[in-house]
């Protein structure tokens, strides 16, 4: 569509003639007045001339998981806004189970000679994965970011959910309801964040709940993410008495309601069940899920701001920064089935809040840098 002067001049509430200077990139206009002329033309949908365009500071690479989870998605829009306000290109590369591995990507993104790369719980998660893939790409050198996964010995700068302390704030959340069987389903162990929710989960349930290590072994059960991984493993863990489950993922905790209904047990009367994440449209479930929020917002942005600093050459201190979750109480827990626990301070989620838990174990996450400092 052909831009007609008289129309971005009355959209820009400026005369014709400063719309022919600003459209010719002539010089005699303020940088307020231009920016108000160019507002116009992509408020009226005119395209800006090529001399207008702003010229993107370079491609960086972003490498999540599928999209099934709700959870990549808001981690990718907030790394690409974020990326976008750097004015940096963000290359959105997905990886789906049976298509494009993450090594291709990569391949890829080097081909087409991006800045950077941020990964999203790639291979960097899996503790049997080999990690000199990442070596070689900040042998290059090629600034890199990893999300949630950790690798000792990485020159890099990672940013983590504090794993551990999402286990313990849900089962003090549960013990505080008056539960003793409480359960954990989450993904295959070799994944770190996995070890790291198991020890976070021992840990609390040893402490809070007195359990043994003979019933921690009956109470654990690891299978596939997603809701019909926590289906079938909260199957097991019903056969087994408990009355609350801690779950490895919003989509498991969805799995458990569905295999709870399944029996005729209401959720949460009979069961009481805590997701994680809090990912999008997750309080509007049937019941509102109680989970552990990621907080993706400041995870993105820090993890943006690492990697920009590394492709203007000045590094990022090579370590983890770690978040702590918030535990976000909603309609999935209640008092434990037979609990004395009186409903007032079953109710209160301070009983849950950080202060009750322990100092980190040797199971917790190593070399937690304070991410305060990250503004």
């Amino acid at each position: 569509m052909r831009a007609r002067l008289s129309d971005i001049a009355a959209q820009a509430e400026v005369s014709e003639a400063t719309v022919s200077r600003v459209l010719n990139d002539r010089p005699g206009v303020s940088a307020e007045t231009r920016q108000a002329v160019l507002t116009a033309l992509d408020v009226l949908g005119y395209e800006r001339p090529a001399r207008l365009r702003k010229r993107s500071a370079g491609l960086v690479g972003l490498v999540v998981p599928e999209l099934d989870n709700p959870i990549f998605p808001a981690f990718a829009q907030v790394i690409e806004s974020t990326l976008a306000q750097q004015g940096y290109t963000p290359v959105l590369c997905t990886r789906t189970f049976g298509g494009i591995t993450e090594d291709e990507y990569v391949e890829m993104l080097l081909d087409r000679q991006v800045s950077g790369i941020v990964f999203v719980s790639g291979m960097h998660a899996d503790t049997t994965a080999d990690p000199e893939r990442y070596r070689k790409l900040l042998a290059r050198p090629l600034p890199i970011v990893l999300i949630n996964g950790y690798v000792p010995g990485l020159e890099a700068p990672f940013v983590s959910c504090d794993e551990y302390a999402a286990s313990e704030l849900a089962v003090s959340h549960l013990v505080a309801l008056g539960h003793r069987r409480i359960g954990l389903i989450s993904g295959p162990e070799r994944f770190q964040p996995v070890q790291r929710k198991l020890a976070g989960y021992r840990a609390a349930m040893t402490r809070l709940a007195g359990a043994t290590e003979a019933e921690l072994t009956e109470l654990v059960e690891l299978s596939l993410f997603g809701v019909e991984g926590g289906d079938a493993a909260t199957s097991r863990l019903l056969d087994r008495g408990v009355t609350g489950i801690v779950c490895g993922s919003d989509l498991m905790a969805l799995g458990a309601i569905r295999a709870a209904r399944q029996r005729g047990l209401s959720v949460p009367r009979d069961l009481s069940v805590v997701g994680f994440d809090d990912s999008p449209l997750i309080a509007f479930t049937d019941p509102p899920l109680t989970t552990l929020r990621q907080p993706v917002m400041a995870m993105g942005v820090a993890a943006v701001r690492a990697l920009v600093d590394e492709m203007h050459g000045h590094p990022a201190p090579h370590s983890e920064y770690v978040f702590r979750p918030e535990l976000v109480v909603r309609g999935s827990t209640a008092v434990a089935p037979g609990s004395s626990v009186p409903p007032s301070s079953a109710a209160d989620p301070s009983s849950a809040s950080p202060s009750s838990a322990a100092p980190p174990s040797s199971d917790a996450p190593p070399s937690s840098t304070a991410v305060a400092a990250l503004g």
